[in-house]
């Protein structure tokens, strides 16, 4: 199939609605809005949909900490979960000055999409504090998650709601949150959280699945548009966790990438850059422009002339200001929310297609679920295995997005979500509404 047969008619006249949102709207009505879009796709019960805006419940709680000169400071937590229609919560936990309640619901209806897209048996959680963590010591850092975890502790557990690391935390948060938890349950429980450290029941590849994931997706688009890899130009920006594995994965499978960056700028080599001889950011930080002869800045990237652009660094890179710009056939979103909702009407617009984080990026949550079914069973599993069992699920989740986007004629977006809400949705009528 080439870029030229799949048209646009049907997906632009059903944005009508939408086509032009504000481009500050905040995670909550993004999420509401993405909602209320992929319902006008489906013939379910409105009052489902009703039920789908709101949270189950939030919880927010105050936890008060000694510095290590002595002082007590108190921050704000909130854990915000959202549907647990299909299986247990399930959802990140992020340390940024910025978290706030609203943001925590907004992000963890994002998380029940995910899980219901990826046909995972989970619902959608998000939580976090409001504290920078750059302004902690690995001391305070560690008595404030051991603390969370006790004002969190009678709403998370292995079968009830399972927190992962996110922005400003990371597998030894999560040690920590682990061991105060069965400190306080008399025993060892793994699988109240993902993303540990394999030494205390975390899966290995899991670090790494987001950015494999991304690659894998990569891959499949290609081939559904009837390109060879070889023959395939990429920009990646973002060269930490999810870009450098996805830059290097499509490296050794035969893709030319023509350019990596960091916060400082990109890389830049029409040629073809060897992304094993730059260091990750987790490798070393901000090292990116250090190896390239030729600097570009992050804008310049985006707007690129190649074939698939993968913006894996930040949220809202893509916007109306440079939406037009944009000159690569395939966009694969990395990170979360790299495209504001205008841009994205304006790419779509453009017949630039546009491959969803909440499918491209779920190698995270997949892998997560990998490590709660080996916590449960208390037997791990190799890393070809973690790898193939991921490439198995990420394939599923694409043909079942590919069928919608075939048989409703929507953008990869919206077959995303079409594909996520009509799952929740037949698990909701299935269940029914306790009186």
């Amino acid at each position: 199939m080439t870029m030229a047969s799949k048209p646009t008619s049907n997906h632009e006249e059903s944005d009508s609605e939408v086509s032009h949102p504000s481009e500050s709207e905040s995670a909550l009505e993004t999420a509401r809005r993405q909602l209320y879009h992929a319902a006008n796709h489906l013939d379910i019960d409105s009052n489902i949909v009703e039920r789908l805006k709101y949270p189950k419940k939030i919880h927010e709680v105050t936890i008060p900490i000694e510095r290590d000169d002595g002082t007590v400071e108190v921050f704000t937590g909130y854990r915000a979960q959202h549907d647990s229609v299909r299986g247990p919560f399930k959802g990140g936990l992020r340390y940024h000055p910025e978290v706030t309640r609203d943001e925590c619901v907004g992000l963890g209806m994002w998380m029940t999409w995910k899980c219901a897209v990826m046909n995972l048996p989970f619902g959608g959680a998000k939580g976090g504090i409001a504290v920078n963590p750059k302004a902690l010591s690995p001391n305070e850092k560690e008595r404030l998650t051991r603390r969370f975890a006790q004002e969190l502790r009678d709403v998370i557990g292995p079968t009830q709601d399972i927190p992962a690391p996110d922005m400003g935390t990371d597998p030894q948060t999560m040690a920590w949150l682990m061991d105060a938890y069965s400190m306080q349950e008399g025993e060892t429980t793994p699988g109240v959280v993902t993303g540990k450290p394999p030494v205390v029941g975390g899966s290995e590849g899991r670090e790494e699945a987001p950015g494999r994931s991304v690659a894998i997706i990569t891959r499949l688009v290609c081939e559904y548009y009837d390109r060879q890899l070889e023959e395939t130009t990429v920009a990646v920006q973002g060269y930490g966790s999810v870009g450098s594995n996805a830059a290097r994965l499509l490296d050794e499978w035969g893709a030319t990438i023509v350019a990596i960056s960091d916060v400082n700028g990109a890389m830049y080599d029409p040629t073809g850059i060897d992304t094993h001889s730059v260091p990750s950011h987790d490798e070393k930080p901000e090292a990116v422009t250090e190896y390239a002869d030729t600097v570009i800045s992050n804008d310049e990237l985006l707007t690129l002339d190649v074939d698939v652009l993968i913006p894996a660094a930040l949220g809202n890179v893509i916007t109306k200001e440079n939406a037009d710009a944009i000159a690569a056939e395939i966009v694969v979103e990395g990170a979360n929310g790299p495209t504001t909702s205008t841009a994205d009407a304006i790419l779509a617009e453009q017949e630039i297609e546009v491959v969803p984080d909440i499918l491209a990026n779920a190698g995270g949550v997949t892998v997560s679920y990998f490590e709660w079914l080996q916590d449960i069973n208390r037997r791990s599993w190799s890393l070809k295995r973690v790898n193939d069992e991921l490439e198995t699920e990420m394939r599923a989740a694409w043909n079942a997005v590919q069928a919608e986007f075939e048989s409703r004629d929507v953008t990869w977006r919206d077959a995303a979500y079409i594909v996520a809400l009509s799952r929740i949705a037949e698990a909701h009528e299935t269940r029914g509404l306790w009186p």
